[in-house]
């Protein structure tokens, strides 16, 4: 069927379908217009170049910007060598290559998020910067990826605990997600900026970096452990019992049989939750953290560009998009690549 066919099938096929299509048609050319007209000759974007340092870094040191390089310069590095392992191989030498990397790339990934936050935040030798100068892009990306490192493991527990056989830890796991779950995740992030130090000593004062990281854990956590439990759930127990036949433990057959197959058949849902949790990181912003939605207040607060709200949330709306489609490209990717 060529385009000429199509179209007379399913946009001209009758009077009211034809009307119906001019009228979409011109609807949709006044908006595009609108916005073309608005871009380019009302639309003041100078608001974005003049300040694109604050949305990246807000307030951080400007003589110490070396170190936000080293740092994106390892996380680069990182991530091209990680792709790299779920691209096809050509050859026996890459191949072999990348069996000998893919056992170190974790254990990498995890030397280097202590060497970042040494580099960010300072001491060791270093100038120290104050969690008050980490804002903008920078806090987005750091509380982002602490929760999520954090909120995955924790998850997995509540998954494995919510199907375990013991009373105490199944009923535990069951009222904690579906408490935290009942919760919006504005209120939990106001119970860690505020309650939170009162179950503490008063000599241990939490930095509210710290306790907005707590915040989004403890709620993320509980939605990935039902999404790994959905995984948990779609694995005939046919396996397990036939694991056992073979003399494995119950511990073995979760670690080596069980889990790799339950998290492979919800790795949309768990990177669904990543991308929720990225995008939840703007409300931060509502118990005193300067990240990018925080930073752009700031910036709308300077006179001279006073109600530039259009371009300043477009242009942290595509930052959002990019990196949640990023995160929806590698989701497919590895999807793709589990599949083979």
């Amino acid at each position: 069927m060529n385009k000429v066919t199509w179209l007379r099938k399913n946009l001209f096929s009758t009077w009211y379908n034809t009307l119906l299509t001019i009228i979409c048609l011109y609807f949709l050319f006044w908006i595009v217009k609108g916005c073309l007209f608005w871009a380019f000759h009302q639309a003041q974007w100078q608001v974005i170049p003049v300040n694109l340092h604050l949305f990246l870094v807000g307030r951080f040191l400007q003589s110490l910007y070396w170190r936000i390089w080293i740092v994106l310069g390892i996380i680069t590095i990182l991530s091209l060598i990680t792709l790299s392992l779920f691209t096809k191989k050509s050859n026996i030498i890459n191949r072999r290559f990348s069996q000998s990397i893919t056992p170190w790339i974790a254990p990498t990934w995890l030397l280097s998020f202590p060497i970042n936050i040494w580099l960010i935040g300072g001491g060791f030798g270093l100038q120290s910067v104050s969690t008050n100068l980490w804002n903008g892009l920078l806090l987005t990306l750091l509380m982002a990826i602490v929760s999520i490192v954090l909120s995955f493991p924790i998850g997995v527990i509540l998954a494995l605990g919510r199907t375990s056989n013991l009373f105490l830890t199944r009923w535990f796991s069951i009222l904690y997600i579906e408490i935290v779950r009942g919760l919006p995740i504005i209120g939990i992030l106001f119970i860690a900026q505020v309650m939170l130090p009162l179950f503490l000593p008063t000599e241990l004062r939490l930095d509210r970096l710290i306790r907005g990281i707590a915040g989004l854990v403890l709620f993320s956590a509980a939605y990935m452990g039902e999404n790994v439990r959905g995984g948990l759930q779609s694995i005939p127990r046919g396996q397990t019992e036939a694991s056992k036949a073979l003399g494995f433990n119950t511990p073995l057959v979760v670690r080596l049989i069980i889990l790799p197959q339950a998290l492979r058949a919800v790795i949309p849902a768990i990177v669904g939750q990543f991308i929720s949790l990225f995008k939840n990181t703007s409300l931060l912003s509502l118990v005193g953290l300067v990240e990018l939605t925080g930073i752009a207040r700031s910036i709308l607060a300077q006179p001279q560009f006073l109600g530039r709200y259009a371009e300043v949330y477009i242009f942290i709306g595509l930052i959002y998009w990019l990196f949640c489609y990023s995160m929806s490209l590698a989701s497919r990717k590895l999807e793709k690549q589990l599949g083979n």
